[in-house]
Parts: structure tokens; C-alpha cells; sequence
């Protein structure tokens, strides 16, 4: 019977691996290495969602996702976090999957599960209409991870509109804005197929008050990402000019996340060498060393904070 609804679920919730590819989201090719990577990434997220939707139990879902090459593990887990989020939502007779999963196997990848949240909010309209109300059941620390989350399927799935256009929902408001555009951020580096020439040039013609935010999600998704050299990371640091500090923050936060699930990847040690001129490790121990006594929500959240402290360390 539990087979029977996993393939029944797959069946009606699932999305084809074209929808990953470069050619049907019409992302700019960059090196054919790079587009390959890229879109494997993408590839290994839906295998998460797809495992998710087909078997929900947590223990069983980790032993399948753990098959998944330990450097992409992380985005297999993303995929899984959204699946579970959007049977919660679908099914208001269990909606205790995502929460099992985070309290259980999920819990070392902690800021890939929150991520995915942001994904199923993307996909149910009335979970856009309402964000408050996902958002107020998650973590308060890291309850931004999920509209970043949303920020990254909106640049990933529309970037006509999101990117080109650089529409922002017209629901989000305050500091919903920014965490939305960090996720665009990340989703910038698959948009613009890693190229590092581009990627500057596209950040700056967003308005001002944008882009810092930007470069952080940048910085997030080429260091846990990679598929660049030395040579490009260097020439993006030089391109990131002022906004160099939020690149090297989200390479920290990328090295911090590899830490955790225990999947280090020499390019996020690269990244960090670059732009912090530390290790992963040192990195990961700052992101650490950064939540000491941080404050409760105030007129700026906790994250916020946060992150504004680890930039402070690289300026």
C-alpha cells in the first residue's frame, strides 16, 4: 500500500529531468564542464523531491538519499526537504514529514531542509499569499532560508521575470525582500551558467540597494556549488569590488553547511582561500564563533545580524 501511494504521489507531483536542463530554462551555456555540472546539480535535487515524494519515512528516506554522491549529497537532501514540505501541505491529515525529518536524519543537513521549504512555497499559491504562516513554524533563526529558498526557484524556474525583469512578489515586504534576493543570488550562478565575465554586469543592473544581497547568494552558490577555477574566483573577487565582504560571507555560510553534513569539496576550501584567505574549517568556525549572544528578533532579525558580523570579518 505505501508503495502504491509513493508511486501515486510521484505520479502527480513529479517534474521531468528536462525541466533542469539549460536548454529548456534557456540559462546562458557557459563551458560545456560547467553547464554538465550544473545541470547534474539540478538533476540530483529531483532525485531528493522524487525519493521523497515515493518514500516519506524518514529513516528509509535517508538510507536512499544517502546513496547520492557525497558532494551533491546536499542538494539531493534540498529536493527531499521540498518534497516532504509539500505533502505536509497537500495532506492536512499528517503534515509531521518534514519536521521528522529534520528532528531526525535531516538534522545535519539543517540549512539545505530549511532551504527546501522555501521550494514548496514557491509551488503552492496559498503558501505564497501567507507566508507568515510557514515561516512562523520553522526555526526563527533560519526561517529565512526558506524565502531564500522561494528567491531561488523564482530566479531559477522565471527569470524572464525575476531576472530580467527583476520583479520581487509583491507580497514581501521588509526584510522578506532580502532574504528572497539572496536566494535570486544563488540562482544567478546557474542562470548565467557560472560564466564570471557575466555575472558582475547582471548584478549591477539591479538597483543598488539590491545587490549586496545579491553578491551574497552569489558567493553562497559558486562556493558549495564550485565547477570554476582559481583564476575565475579571483576575477569574480576583483569584480565584487565593495561587495566583496558579502561574496567571502556566503562562501562561509557554503563551507559552514559542508561542515555540518560532513561532505567537505575542494572547491569551497578554494573559495574560501580566495576571498577569505582561510580554510573551509576556519570559515565553518566563524559562522560559529558569529551566533555568540547573538540578540533575538528586533527591528532587524537574527540572521541578519548574523550574516552582517561574518561580513565584517572580510571587509
Amino acid at each position: 500500500m505505501a508503495h502504491s501511494w509513493g508511486w501515486l504521489r510521484r505520479r502527480m507531483c513529479g517534474m521531468s529531468i528536462a525541466e533542469v536542463t539549460f536548454l529548456r530554462r534557456g540559462f546562458r551555456g557557459g563551458e560545456e564542464g560547467v553547464r554538465q555540472l550544473l545541470e547534474q546539480i539540478g538533476c540530483t535535487f529531483l532525485q531528493g523531491y522524487h525519493t521523497a515524494l515515493e518514500e516519506d519515512q524518514p529513516e528509509a528516506l535517508a538510507l536512499r538519499l544517502h546513496g547520492v554522491e557525497a558532494e551533491l549529497r546536499g542538494f539531493a537532501f534540498e529536493g527531499a526537504a521540498m518534497g516532504l514540505a509539500l505533502l505536509d501541505h497537500l495532506t492536512p491529515w499528517r503534515r509531521d514529514r518534514w519536521r521528522a525529518f529534520l528532528e531526525g536524519p535531516g538534522a545535519a543537513y539543517i540549512y539545505m531542509v530549511h532551504v527546501g521549504v522555501g521550494w514548496a512555497i514557491a509551488r503552492l499559491p496559498w503558501l505564497r499569499r501567507h507566508m507568515e504562516r510557514p515561516l512562523a513554524r520553522l526555526d526563527p533563526l533560519l526561517r529565512w532560508l526558506a524565502v531564500d529558498g522561494y528567491g531561488f526557484h523564482e530566479g531559477y524556474f522565471h527569470g524572464r521575470r525575476s531576472v530580467q525583469m527583476q520583479a520581487v512578489p509583491g507580497r514581501l515586504s521588509g526584510y522578506l525582500r532580502r532574504a528572497f534576493d539572496q536566494g535570486l543570488g544563488r540562482s544567478l550562478w546557474f542562470v548565467e551558467g557560472a560564466d564570471v565575465a557575466r555575472l558582475p554586469a547582471t548584478i549591477a543592473s539591479f538597483p543598488l540597494p539590491r545587490q549586496a544581497d545579491l553578491w551574497s547568494g552569489v558567493g553562497l552558490a559558486s562556493a558549495y556549488a564550485g565547477g570554476v577555477s582559481r583564476q575565475a574566483l579571483e576575477a569574480l573577487w576583483r569584480a565584487a569590488g565593495s561587495h566583496r565582504p558579502q561574496l567571502a560571507q556566503g562562501a562561509a555560510f557554503a563551507a559552514k553547511a559542508r561542515e555540518r553534513a560532513g561532505n567537505p569539496a575542494a572547491h569551497t576550501t578554494l573559495a574560501c582561500e580566495v576571498w577569505g584567505g582561510l580554510s573551509a574549517d576556519v570559515a565553518a568556525r566563524l559562522t560559529d564563533a558569529a551566533l555568540q549572544d547573538l540578540p533575538p528578533d528586533g527591528i532587524e532579525p537574527a540572521y541578519e545580524i548574523w550574516r552582517r558580523r561574518l561580513q565584517a570579518q572580510f571587509a
